[in-house]
């Protein structure tokens, strides 16, 4: 852990119409995945900001309503564990991000829609869905 940098709050949105007709085509999901604006991603807590990233709250609302709500304690896999694990198969560089998964609650959005979402009281992050083009 003496190598991470720091932690930051990364929504991996997908696209749900590309992902859901790239399965019925075998296809890949990469254009569900991958369009501009697929992942938004917070400012960074240093690791002096966050000492202790093993139990910290993680929260989502979608227009003030929450939808996802646990904490870092509730995960399958610890961030040791996934950094250790991934590194043995990915070469990870400065700057990498590492994303972990999610607490249950995923569920569509709609342009328009307000999407708040924090680490505890440490930080938080907010933006308008918008339709894609």
């Amino acid at each position: 852990m003496s190598r991470v940098a720091g932690y930051a709050l990364a929504l991996d949105m997908t696209a749900r119409d590309f992902q859901e007709e790239a399965k019925k085509n075998g296809a890949p999901w990469s254009l569900a995945k991958g369009f501009d604006t697929a992942l938004p991603v917070s400012r960074f807590l240093s690791t002096e900001e966050l000492k202790d990233p093993t139990a910290i709250k993680m929260w989502c609302k979608v227009n003030e309503e929450m939808r996802q709500d646990g904490t870092t304690t509730d995960m399958v896999f610890s961030i040791p564990y996934l950094i250790s694990y991934i590194s043995q198969y990915f070469t990870l560089h400065p700057g990498d991000l590492v994303l972990t998964g999610t607490p249950a609650g995923v569920g569509p959005v709609q342009p328009g829609d307000v999407i708040s979402a924090g680490l505890g009281d440490l930080l938080t992050m907010k933006f308008n869905v918008a339709q894609r083009e």
